[in-house]
């Protein structure tokens, strides 16, 4: 099963190689990694989704907890949350019909165009990795000159939070 996870950790040098160390030395995926410093210039945010059975995501939360760099941490996909993930895409637009395509798909998706040139469009698209997924199947693999995608960032839903 995929599971978010959501970190404050210390920002400071070795902190994210600690977290994928762990992973790494038990042979544990991380399927996508953001990180960013929060309010707090002392600490950062850290999101990762792996996926694992229970009690594989219990014990790698168990084994981050120990580390000396983790504030504290919670698996967001044990409640309500928002995902989301940003996609940046560049695609081929060489004639009239392209770019009408393009920009049709665009529109249906309710993303941007971002930047036009004599042959190609860079779309911004902003959504779960569902939706970006779809999008990706939608413009057709020949027309896709490069994909770049941040990873999931995720929040908990209500009065439930990840703070210090």
């Amino acid at each position: 099963m995929r599971h978010i996870i959501s970190i404050l950790i210390e920002n400071e040098a070795g902190a994210l190689s600690r977290v994928a160390g762990l992973f790494s030395a038990r042979g544990y995926n991380i399927e996508s990694l953001t990180v960013a410093p929060t309010e707090d210039g002392t600490v950062s945010r850290m999101t990762l989704v792996t996926r694992g059975s229970d009690e594989i995501i219990e014990q790698i939360t168990k084994q981050l907890n120990k580390l000396v760099d983790v504030v504290r941490l919670i698996d967001l996909t044990e409640g309500a949350h928002i995902e989301r993930e940003m996609m940046l895409i560049k695609v081929r637009a060489e004639d009239n019909e392209q770019r009408a395509e393009m920009t049709r798909l665009a529109e249906i998706f309710r993303a941007r165009v971002v930047d036009v040139t004599d042959c190609s469009y860079t779309i911004e698209l902003t959504g779960n990795s569902q939706k970006l997924d779809a999008f990706i199947q939608a413009a057709h693999k020949p027309s896709i000159l490069e994909v770049v995608r941040t990873g999931v960032s995720g929040i908990a839903r209500g009065d439930r939070a990840l703070h210090i």
